[in-house]
């Protein structure tokens, strides 16, 4: 179910799209704002409290800071949400599908139109198909075996001469050091945030700053990243989530 922000400054226009989006069953949550600043103010918010925002149905024609403009500062957040422009300047198109637009719909939006759109969405915020081969790290649990898919592994921390690999269901030591384990799945998006912790970057659904430090939410955890590694740890995230989707 998606969860949706629908931006324009003509509020006929605005309550005509919010109207056939809550129509659509595939859209859980519908938000609005009137103009750029309110909407950039409202995913502000929205990403601070935790909560999920799957894409941004955005007019490019709005007084002060316009719908490009928007999707601008968009683009940089950490897990940006996808966007779909909604107006009625056709020659927008070429700028839009530039900034990675999901797609561009003209005014008056027609219902059957809209709905592709929704699809198109629904498509693009769904995760990608994982990898066919995932390396796999056997752990001993009281003489029983249980091996841990890498792709289950939301971060890893070094523990001595072991590692303690954490997943939604627990976590478990194995003995190799961290430097072994960060070499071993240097392709896979693991990423050194800590001298003694590495974090899987698909499993980040959040990076805000708090107390001039920066903060990454991995899985149900919170971790501070080390001053040392802040700068390379953004730029990575921003890197591999925008590669994702490009």
């Amino acid at each position: 179910m998606l969860r949706v922000l629908a931006v324009d400054d003509e509020v006929p226009a605005l309550e005509e799209l919010a109207y056939l989006l809550r129509k659509d069953s595939r859209v859980e949550r519908v938000t609005t704002a009137s103009d750029g600043v309110a909407a950039l103010q409202g995913m502000v918010q929205m990403i601070g409290a935790g909560e999920r925002l799957d894409g941004v149905f955005l007019d490019i024609r709005m007084p002060g800071m316009d719908g490009l403009d928007l999707a601008r500062l968009v683009g940089g957040f950490p897990s940006p949400p996808k966007l779909v422009f909604v107006t009625a300047h056709e020659e927008c198109a070429v700028r839009a599908f530039e900034l990675e637009a999901v797609d561009y719909l003209l005014k008056p939006v027609r219902a059957e139109r809209l709905a592709e759109a929704v699809r198109r969405l629904e498509v693009a915020v769904s995760p990608l198909p994982e990898p066919g081969l995932d390396d796999v790290i056997p752990v001993e649990l009281s003489g029983i075996t249980r091996f841990i898919p890498q792709q289950a592994v939301w971060f890893a921390e070094a523990k001595g001469d072991y590692v303690r690999l954490h997943t939604v269901d627990g976590s478990y030591l194995v003995r190799m050091s961290l430097a072994a384990l960060e070499r071993r799945w240097a392709d896979a998006g693991f990423i050194r945030v800590h001298r003694s912790t590495l974090v899987s970057a698909r499993h980040v659904s959040e990076l805000r700053f708090e107390g001039g430090r920066v903060m990454l939410t991995v899985g149900t955890e919170t971790l501070q990243v080390s001053r040392r590694h802040s700068r390379q740890v953004r730029e990575q995230l921003v890197r591999q989530h925008r590669g994702a989707i490009s």
